[in-house]
């Protein structure tokens, strides 16, 4: 139950404020109202859901300012598995990486933003797996969650994919090479990018992006 709604607000099938019904999401499970309420509980304790009493669940809402700060914690995390996976990924998976950077030009240029979106997330799941980085891939998997919405309408903002493309390549060309600090600064570089549109996004209240 805890897996599915991960999913569920990783690929923005949920959206912020959500109401989580607790004999709905049973009914469509198959599980008992007693399985799902613990789940809700775990969600809450890793900041995805909101219980309100007498009220229910919803999933929880992120401001802009939560986001920026969600962002600069990214950004020290996804460092050390850019630096890791410039030092550690074998040849095969360096190849991997060569491919995503070959799909992210095509989406580009063919103008495909939620398909450049997918390819974004996938590349940073590839570094942060390549690193061999189970700490920072466990507290990354629970950031992330909560950014999904605000990746998303990033990526399809005008501009954006073409934008962020250089800053994708050059990560994926460090970690190729082989270089650790490259791959670092290249890393920092591209989040900070993020950081910097997010706070062109508009007022800094908990209202969904």
């Amino acid at each position: 139950m805890s897996t599915h709604v991960r999913h569920a607000l990783r690929v923005g099938d949920l959206v912020p404020g959500q109401r989580l019904v607790v004999q709905d999401l049973a009914d469509e499970l198959g599980v008992t109202r007693s399985s799902v309420r613990e789940a809700l509980l775990d969600l809450a304790s890793d900041d995805l859901v909101e219980i309100v009493r007498n009220r229910g669940a919803r999933v929880r809402m992120i401001s802009v300012e939560e986001a920026i700060q969600i962002t600069e914690c990214r950004s020290a995390l996804e460092r050390v598995c850019a630096r890791r996976a410039a030092e550690r990924a074998s040849e095969a998976q360096r190849a991997e990486l060569t491919e995503v950077g070959t799909q992210l030009r095509a989406a580009v240029a063919e103008n495909l933003p939620e398909t450049y979106s997918a390819l974004n997330r996938r590349l940073h799941d590839l570094i942060i797996e390549f690193s061999g980085q189970v700490v920072a891939k466990r507290q990354l998997e629970r950031l992330n969650t909560q950014m999904v919405r605000f990746q998303f309408r990033l990526a399809m903002r005008p501009g954006r994919p073409q934008q962020s493309l250089p800053q994708l390549l050059s990560i994926i060309d460090a970690v190729v090479a082989g270089d650790a600090d490259a791959a670092d600064a290249a890393a920092e570089a591209q989040l900070a990018s993020v950081i910097d549109e997010l706070r062109t996004t508009g007022p800094r209240d908990p209202s969904p992006l």
